[in-house]
């Protein structure tokens, strides 16, 4: 998966290999990640395969500031639609803050929005 910034690109480290279908994500394979929040910054993007029991590294290699979005792609055509994803941000101690995990059908959603302890999708 590729995520690219308005100037800059993020590459997604993790493969995701599994039965389903990708195709369907957003735009033939492309959804936006949108950090909605006025002060907070993500630090991290997190998927499990297993339902939160492991968690794969963080497939930024940048920061996502407020107000900025970032287009992710998914370079598999295959895979789950449901993904359970976990969001870090940047505390106050420059630790990283990790939000609950969510699970979103990624076949469905277009676009990602990251805001103060919600992150929702369509």
């Amino acid at each position: 998966m590729t995520l690219i910034k308005t100037s800059a690109a993020i590459l997604f480290a993790a493969a995701i290999t599994a039965t389903g279908a990708f195709a369907g994500t957003g735009a033939e394979g492309v959804f936006t990640i949108h950090n909605d929040t006025e002060t907070n910054v993500v630090s991290g993007f997190y998927t499990s395969e297993d339902d939160g029991e492991t968690w794969s590294t963080n497939w930024l290699s940048i920061q996502v500031r407020p107000g900025e979005s970032a287009e992710a792609r998914f370079h598999a055509n295959s895979g789950p639609c449901e993904q359970v994803l976990q969001v870090g941000w940047v505390g106050d101690d420059s630790g990283e803050v990790l939000d609950e995990p969510i699970s979103i059908d990624i076949c469905e959603a277009s676009n990602v929005y990251l805001e103060d302890n919600d992150v929702s999708f369509d």
